[in-house]
């Protein structure tokens, strides 16, 4: 067990390095991100009343197309650099690569949302630093990268990758974007959790069941 924490710490860390010098994913996703939230801003600012209304499209929407990037450069970069095949290589167990690279694109994604949600407030005005909302975005996030670094693994060894993986990716996630939308709809006008104790378990649900069959099936996945 130590063994296969300390490789699930090395992928991570060594995705949080790579990153750290050449900030390409993180660049990629927030100005992507901020330029949806330029966009939808403009576009909904004299037609729609309360923008309480279209604030948690907005804000899943920014987070769904910006993830999408940083997922489609978890494995090109080592692809494209033929580390990947020697990570491949290693004697290790291969759901330890898969749970470090998911951490790592967990954390890019996260770290994007911090960035853009304090912007959302500015350009619609509306709070959405709430707990409850946090929560979901937490969760929807993990299953997001959940089910987008298998499919960004095997979308890397195919000519289409760019295309391939949101087009295999977003109908897999609809049910957390609806579960996340509907949610968000609500924290926004004063529910509680309890209210949205449905959408909230559809999500958790979703978690649990796609980190399961990730790790049963990463290894086939990777497999040219």
């Amino acid at each position: 067990m130590k063994r296969y924490l300390q490789v699930v710490w090395a992928v991570l860390w060594k995705d949080m390095r790579v990153e750290w010098r050449t900030k390409d994913s993180f660049t990629s996703m927030a100005v992507f991100a901020v330029l949806a939230l330029l966009i939808f801003n403009f576009a909904f600012e004299l037609n729609v009343p309360d923008k309480r209304m279209v604030v948690p499209g907005v804000l899943w929407v920014a987070v769904a197309f910006a993830g999408v990037l940083g997922l489609g450069r978890a494995f090109i970069t080592e692809k494209d650099q033929g580390s990947l095949a020697g990570l491949l290589l290693a004697p290790v167990d291969r759901s330890a690569i898969y749970l470090g690279k998911m951490l790592s694109n967990f954390l890019f994604i996260l770290i994007v949302e911090a960035f853009i949600l304090p912007l959302l407030t500015i350009f619609f005005n509306v709070t959405v630093i709430i707990p409850s909302l946090l929560l979901v975005l937490f969760l929807g996030t993990l299953g997001f990268a959940a089910v987008g670094t298998v499919f960004s693994a095997l979308a890397v060894n195919t000519r289409a990758r760019e295309v391939l993986l949101p087009v295999l990716l977003f109908p897999v996630l609809l049910p957390v974007l609806i579960a996340g939308i509907r949610a968000t709809s609500g924290f926004l006008v004063g529910d509680t959790l309890a209210d949205h104790a449905n959408w909230l378990r559809l999500i958790i649900f979703f978690d649990i069941l796609f980190l399961v069959v990730a790790f049963l099936t990463f290894d086939y996945v990777v497999e040219e």
